[in-house]
């Protein structure tokens, strides 16, 4: 591993596939130019709104995103993760699916495992497992010799340390968080969530989001940002569409890791 820029992209996606790719391809370029050598982007990309629509389009959004991501991985040189698209399934429904490539092709796939069922107190319910199956195997590591040990997650996995440190024994240094995190959850939690993952499992933690509205009802926190192992915030991209960029640095991931062993003192594991 050596020092690098990651780029965690902030997008306003919307129920417009074309729309969605073009936003995002302007940011993937601007992240290039800014040095960016991993480029994430958040969960639902290229689709977020209406369910019903993005389960009969799912087909035609899978391959448009797959060629998506393929595409800038090639011209750019660089890895990038799609934090979230639909893939069919053969019961009507489909995987939130994300999927890590550089310019050879894909280097792993994680189908999202924690559903987003709730009812939250705004009176907004979310039911994502009327839509969505849950994903049957915990997520893996990608150990890239440049950017480190990448261990990958979606969205609400964020609520489930379990995950996270499932991935810190496995050896990540770098986890992954796309994320289309509700406005009225993401004030109370989407931060002190993101820090207490990486103080946690002393890795850094790079998490892409959706903000603003995506339809008449749903609207996201924003706040993409990228945190170092002792849980300081080195970008936070605010509400707006943009990006958080940041330098992860592996003498500080070692210096961390040093000062504070806690994944060495652990008694129950």
């Amino acid at each position: 591993m050596r020092a690098y820029l990651a780029a965690a992209l902030q997008m306003t996606s919307v129920p417009d596939l074309a729309k969605n790719l073009a936003q995002a391809e302007d940011l993937v370029d601007l992240a290039v130019r800014r040095g960016a050598e991993l480029i994430t982007l958040p969960e639902n990309f290229s689709f977020l709104g209406d369910e019903a629509a993005k389960l009969e389009q799912a087909a035609t959004i899978q391959a448009a995103s797959e060629k998506f991501l393929k595409t800038m991985a090639q011209r750019y040189q660089v890895t990038v993760l799609g934090g979230g698209y639909p893939v069919p399934t053969e019961d009507g429904k489909v995987y939130n699916t994300a999927l890590l490539i550089d310019a050879n092709g894909p280097l792993m796939r994680y189908e999202k495992v924690h559903l987003f069922d709730v009812d939250l107190p705004d009176g907004n319910t979310y039911r994502e497992s009327s839509t969505v199956c849950s994903g049957q195997s915990l997520p893996g590591v990608y150990p890239s010799k440049d950017l480190g040990h990448l261990g990958l997650s979606v969205c609400y996995d964020v609520r489930f340390p379990e995950l996270y440190r499932h991935l810190s024994q496995m050896g990540a240094d770098v986890l992954v968080v796309p994320a289309a995190f509700t406005a009225f959850t993401g004030k109370d939690h989407w931060q002190v969530l993101l820090q207490a993952r990486a103080i946690e499992n002393t890795c850094y933690v790079i998490a892409p989001a959706q903000t603003g509205f995506h339809n008449s009802r749903r609207q996201s926190h924003g706040h993409a940002m990228i945190i170092d192992p002792w849980g300081v915030i080195l970008a936070d991209a605010g509400v707006e569409p943009g990006m958080a960029i940041a330098e992860i640095v592996p003498a500080r991931l070692d210096q961390v890791r040093r000062q504070m062993p806690s994944l060495q003192h652990r008694v129950f594991i």
